[in-house]
This record gives C-alpha cells, sequence and structure tokens, in this order.
C-alpha cells in the first residue's frame, strides 16, 4: 500500500511488478523435468513436522521480514 497506494488498481500493479521481478530472476533457470509434474514434487515435505496451516503462518512470517527488510 505504500508503494502502490490504496487505489483500485494498487492491487494489481502490484501483482504484474511482483510476476515481473519473478520472471527476471527464473529466466536462467533450467526448470525442466521429465515425467509427471506432480509425481516430481510428491514427498518433499514428508520430514515436515508442521501442519498447513502452521506453514502458511510461518511463510508469512518469513515474507513479512523480507518486505520490511527491503524497505
Amino acid at each position: 500500500m505504500k508503494r502502490f497506494g490504496y487505489g483500485t488498481d494498487s492491487l494489481s500493479k502490484a501483482a504484474q511488478k511482483a510476476i515481473i521481478s519473478w520472471l527476471s530472476n527464473v529466466e536462467n533457470e533450467d526448470v525442466s523435468f521429465e515425467g509427471d509434474p506432480v509425481k516430481a514434487i510428491e514427498g518433499l515435505l514428508k520430514g515436515v513436522d508442521l501442519s498447513s496451516v502452521e506453514l502458511q503462518h510461518e511463510r508469512q512470517k518469513v515474507w513479512a521480514k523480507k518486505v520490511l527488510e527491503n524497505e
């Protein structure tokens, strides 16, 4: 809200900027794989002892910390 204001288009502008930024960062990465994409990520979190809700809360904390560091 500080960067794009409280107007009608502010969320759209923020999303657009975030997507463009993300694409510029992953453009040079090799993200190809063979096979089923669901099977490629299956089991990645089996060692995590947090629930999905707890993981969401942790993600929000990490995101907020990064945002505050970049201001």
